[in-house]
């Protein structure tokens, strides 16, 4: 049948495939070593499922459910191949784009106008290392600081440390701009996954227009960055409350959740 949910489902998942494979090609990885790497994406899925329904993860029941072999279940559980340099990338860049909101959305880091100040780099309330001490007091500001010196998004002007205009949006290498591409994509798919399988009610939602000049989508594109401006301001603003209130108020086993909010623009020729 062609429009049972099995086919649909497929169709619909290589649609959103697309885009995510001329990536792949552009960086050399061909379909054979794609393919190859996509059996542990199906192993981890399959033991999410499992363990989701609280099924016991053997060799055969994650073999049945993901469709791979069992020698290849068996040689890929035991197999290290996680690259050891992404949790510390992604605590890195972490640690730094939580610093870079706090700059942009509390008040003791903003001039009598409410915008971002430039920052003297030691000091008391109000200094980067107040500010960096605010959000982890486990790392050491002149880390924090050298890596977004490194990232391009701060730099040293004549009254202090200046934050780029744009906020944090590392343009420094592949590798950070990558980890960025990878949070933001992945948890939007999640949660139009949880939406389709009525397991959630996420946020999902987008404007769709058609039949625009070139000149029409630029100008949607500006008002989207403006709207965005006002959406990341309102809710950076309930998010930094709640994350003070929780860390002062709620006990570490309960502070267990993560959240996020993000935008999207797009707009090319029709096809």
């Amino acid at each position: 049948r062609m429009n049972s949910q099995p086919t649909l489902t497929l169709d619909r998942v290589l649609r959103v495939l697309q885009p995510l494979v001329r990536l792949l090609l552009r960086n050399g990885v061909t379909y054979t070593v794609f393919a190859a790497a996509l059996k542990r994406v199906f192993l981890q899925a399959a033991q999410q499922e499992l363990a989701q329904r609280g099924m016991p993860a053997t060799d055969s029941a994650v073999s049945l459910l993901s469709g791979v072999h069992r020698r290849d279940v068996r040689n890929l559980g035991r197999a290290e191949t996680a690259d050891p340099e992404a949790p510390a990338t992604g605590l890195r860049l972490g640690l730094a784009a939580q610093v870079v909101a706090r700059w942009m959305n509390d008040p003791a880091f903003q001039d009598e106008h409410g915008a971002r100040r430039a920052l003297p780099k030691s000091g008391d309330a109000g200094s980067f290392d107040a500010l960096v001490a605010g959000v982890s007091r486990d790392v050491r500001p002149k880390a924090v600081l050298d890596e977004l010196l490194r990232l391009g998004v701060v730099h040293e002007g004549e009254h202090g440390l200046e934050l780029d205009r744009t906020g944090f949006a590392p343009r420094q290498n592949f590798e950070e701009l990558s980890w960025l591409f990878a949070q933001n994509l992945h948890d939007h798919a999640a949660a139009s996954v949880a939406n389709l399988s009525g397991e959630a009610d996420f946020l999902d939602q987008a404007v769709y227009v058609d039949e625009i000049t070139a000149l029409s989508a630029d100008q949607l594109r500006q008002v989207s960055v403006l709207a965005w401006k006002q959406a990341f301001k309102t809710v950076m603003q309930e998010a930094q409350t709640r994350f003070d209130a929780d860390a002062t108020q709620a006990p570490p086993e309960e502070r267990r959740h993560r959240a996020r909010f993000g935008v999207y623009f797009f707009s090319d020729r029709e096809s």
